[in-house]
């Protein structure tokens, strides 16, 4: 940042602009505004411990995070999992029901939904999309398919 000294007349007259620069960077080290608000005590914890110690903390926080994520990823996906087998066993069972005609009807109405987004957003994926249809006829799906 810098600040515009005032001129004498005989600077008046040149057109050189003269600029004082100052250094915020030490304004800035001397003047914490957590020093205002929380007291001179307090502050960054860089200030207050060697790299050495704050390489350790960082350490010792980032693997106690990974094993919290780690279990809780276990946890959720055990109970994910689970869902879904109880459903399938409740499904065999009798219990639950799938209306397939209903599920084949909004999966058409879905699919129509989209490709009228599609066509208003990107026109010239749409035409790769067909292209790429023509390439792949019936006969070559039925060949890959089996």
């Amino acid at each position: 940042m810098a600040a515009r000294r005032s001129r004498t007349a005989s600077e008046h007259e040149s057109d050189d602009d003269s600029y004082e620069v100052l250094d915020l960077t030490e304004y800035a080290r001397r003047h914490h505004w957590w020093n205002r608000v929380f007291g001179r005590n307090s502050g960054p914890i860089a200030e207050k411990y060697s790299v050495a110690t704050q390489i350790v903390m960082g350490g010792v926080t980032g693997w106690c995070a990974g094993f919290l994520f780690q279990k809780v990823g276990k946890l959720a996906a055990t109970a994910v999992g689970g869902g879904f087998l109880l459903l399938q066993i409740a499904s065999h069972s009798g219990y639950v029901k799938v209306d397939w005609k209903r599920v084949e009807k909004d999966v058409n109405k879905a699919k129509k939904q989209l490709k009228k987004r599609a066509n208003k957003a990107a026109p010239e994926i749409n035409t790769l999309i067909e292209e790429l249809e023509e390439c792949l006829s019936s006969e070559s799906v039925s060949y890959i398919l089996g």
